[in-house]
Formats: structure tokens, C-alpha cells, sequence
């Protein structure tokens, strides 16, 4: 966008006015002008593997990183990785995130008796 608020991709021109927040349709008008980053398909999106939001998970159990790890054996610097983006979990350990959202209450009981 350059300073008089004019988007120019492509051949495609979508005028903004300043301090006008961009509409849903110059949103998509913009992103399919842009080569680079086009915006995803459903075909795409279906195709994407899904990983756990663990931070949204932790906070929505209101446990600290240092409750989550204890509570549910993970070691606290993998933990931190994974909400920092360091790394993402492997496939067995998503399928254990997707449990602990599903009934964290039951991971508990299981890992206490375990």
C-alpha cells in the first residue's frame, strides 16, 4: 500500500483511505493479487495437519506451564518449545493433547494410577 492508501497488485487496485480499516472483500481482492501468498483453498486447508494450540489448551485449564508439565508428565522445557514454536509435538503426543482437552479430568485419574 503505498502512502495515498492504494493497493496495487497485479493490475488490481483497491483504494484505502487512511485510517479506514480494509473490508473482508479488499481483504480477498488484495491476497489473490499477491503471488507470493495466496490465500488457501478448502481443498488445501482439509489437507493441513492441525496441531494442538497447547498454550490455548494450558490456559484454558488455568494451569501454568509449570502445573501442565507436572500435571500431565511432559517435560516442561518441551512444553515450552512447543508454545514458543521452537518445535511441535509428534503424532502420538498430538492424539495425547487432543485427550487432555477432551476430558483432562480422566488423564489425571489415569496417570495417577499408571
Amino acid at each position: 500500500m503505498d502512502k495515498s492508501g492504494t493497493l496495487r497488485r497485479k493490475g488490481v487496485v483497491v483504494k484505502v483511505p487512511r485510517g479506514r480499516a480494509v473490508d473482508d472483500a479488499e481483504a480477498l481482492v488484495a491476497a489473490k493479487a499477491d503471488p507470493d501468498n495466496p490465500p488457501l483453498s478448502k481443498k488445501r486447508m482439509a489437507s493441513m495437519i492441525r496441531t494442538p494450540q497447547v498454550k490455548v489448551l494450558r490456559r484454558a485449564l488455568g494451569l501454568t506451564q509449570q502445573e501442565f508439565a507436572v500435571r500431565y508428565q511432559i517435560p516442561l522445557g518441551t512444553l515450552r518449545d512447543w508454545e514458543q514454536g521452537r518445535a511441535t509435538p509428534d503424532l502420538p503426543t498430538r492424539a495425547y493433547l487432543k485427550v487432555i482437552a477432551r476430558d483432562p479430568k480422566a488423564v489425571e485419574r489415569a496417570l495417577e494410577r499408571g
